[in-house]
């Protein structure tokens, strides 16, 4: 027996294949979901969307008044400036020697130094001082200083990425007093970590040269005691002119290649030893070098060198000679220091406090969280979205059923995602 195919049967009830092709068109039309059936739809389920839209409005409310109420404290702080305009121009004024004050240091390198004070705020010096000071152990019921501090960073926000160059913390907590005194109170405790450091340019610069200039104050305090006491064994010797001027000129060669050599060393820390200026320096140096070995000493100034040759000064004078020559040397050496350490001082003053407060922090008085509005409005929307979701999958399913050719495969899949 032969099958006829559909085609065939449709011929010979006289139908041709073009209308067939009609029909199964028409089928397709009647199986896709038009906009306007989707409208008819939620039209339908109006009463549902509407319950379930208000019923989110409804809870989001009464969350929103049990949530407890946060106040934010800001702080707003002015950073340094890094510049040593004052410290330039004092240097310049000073003389050749002055050039040292330069050498403490260049700008730290940073492209926003704000990022450099908000790592210096987030240090664990600083927030375990807070933890102290504020008690927040007790507040957050922790044993540890580490888990103490995770808690006080979920409260503070620290913002230094405004093009206004300016540094904002703030400070959330329940009460509006207690963040305004925790914004205020994290900023006295970086101040006190700051004053143990040198972070500017002119304050390695004044830290620099007060540590050279105790040392050199001490050198001469003991170069002073060892003249005194040359003085009592030998009694004080009557030098002539000739001598005391040599003395003088060598004393003061050895401080001036003193303080280059600590120039040297300055500029070594941020430049090569092929740098224009390092090396102008060192032909300077070997110049005052040569200088001060034609007078007959050097810079070691051993108990073996003298200053003017052995026939020009008694005998009996050699020590004295000795002795005061190094208090000349140390007296020279300790000038130039002081002059440069005032000119940091004053570079320092200039800049001004490390952080100065531009607008110190108050009791806020509006809370900054829960802001009920928003998360009203925001779960409106969101029951909204969701009850036309619904009714919209709803009314997918129960045409489904409908259909005699999807009705089969609805089934099987609910039998498999079924649990028996």
């Amino acid at each position: 027996m032969t099958t006829k195919t559909p085609i065939a049967e449709l011929n010979e009830q006289g139908a041709s294949p073009h209308a067939s092709r009609v029909n199964v068109r028409s089928e397709e039309k009647d199986n896709e979901i038009s906009l306007l059936d989707l409208l008819i739809v939620l039209a339908q389920r109006k009463r549902t969307i509407l319950l379930v839209t208000v019923a989110f409005a409804i809870l989001a409310a009464i969350i929103s008044l049990m949530l407890p109420p946060r106040y934010t404290a800001t702080v707003t702080l002015l950073p340094p400036q890094q510049n040593s305009t004052m410290g330039s121009m004092l240097a310049s004024q000073l003389g050749g020697m002055a050039s040292v004050a330069g050498l403490a240091g260049t700008s730290l390198g940073i492209k926003n130094p704000n990022d450099m004070f908000v790592a210096m705020f987030k240090s664990r010096t600083v927030e375990d001082a807070m933890v102290q000071h504020f008690g927040l152990m007790q507040e957050f019921h922790t044993r540890y200083f580490s888990d103490a501090r995770k808690g006080f960073e979920g409260k503070v926000i620290l913002d230094g990425s405004g093009k206004d160059g300016l540094l904002r913390i703030s400070v959330q907590d329940r009460d509006p007093r207690r963040a305004a005194e925790l914004a205020n109170g994290y900023v006295d405790q970086f101040r006190s970590l700051s004053q143990h450091l040198a972070i500017t340019e002119a304050s390695q610069r004044r830290l620099f040269f007060e540590r050279q200039l105790e040392q050199a104050k001490n050198n001469l305090a003991d170069a002073e005691e060892s003249l005194k006491k040359t003085q009592l064994t030998t009694g004080v010797i009557q030098l002539d002119s000739q001598a005391r001027a040599l003395i003088e000129t060598a004393s003061t060669l050895r401080a001036q290649i003193a303080a280059r050599e600590v120039q040297i060393q300055g500029m070594q820390t941020y430049a090569t030893g092929e740098n224009g200026d390092v090396v102008q320096a060192q032909r300077e140096l070997e110049s005052m070098r040569a200088q001060l070995t034609k007078l007959g000493g050097s810079e070691a100034g051993s108990a073996s060198e003298l200053i003017v040759p052995k026939g020009r000064v008694p005998e009996v004078g050699l020590e004295y000679v000795r002795k005061l020559r190094d208090v000349k040397y140390n007296e020279t050496i300790f000038d130039i220091l002081a002059r440069q350490f005032e000119v940091a001082k004053l570079d320092e003053a200039k800049q001004g406090a490390l952080v100065q407060v531009v607008d110190p922090a108050v009791p806020p008085e509006r809370r900054s969280f829960p802001r009920r509005s928003l998360i009203v409005i925001g779960a409106t929307v969101l029951g909204f979205c969701f009850a036309v979701f619904f009714v919209l999958l709803e009314a997918g399913f129960r045409r489904l059923k409908g259909d005699p050719v999807a009705a089969p495969k609805l089934a099987i899949l609910r039998s498999l995602l079924s649990i028996r």
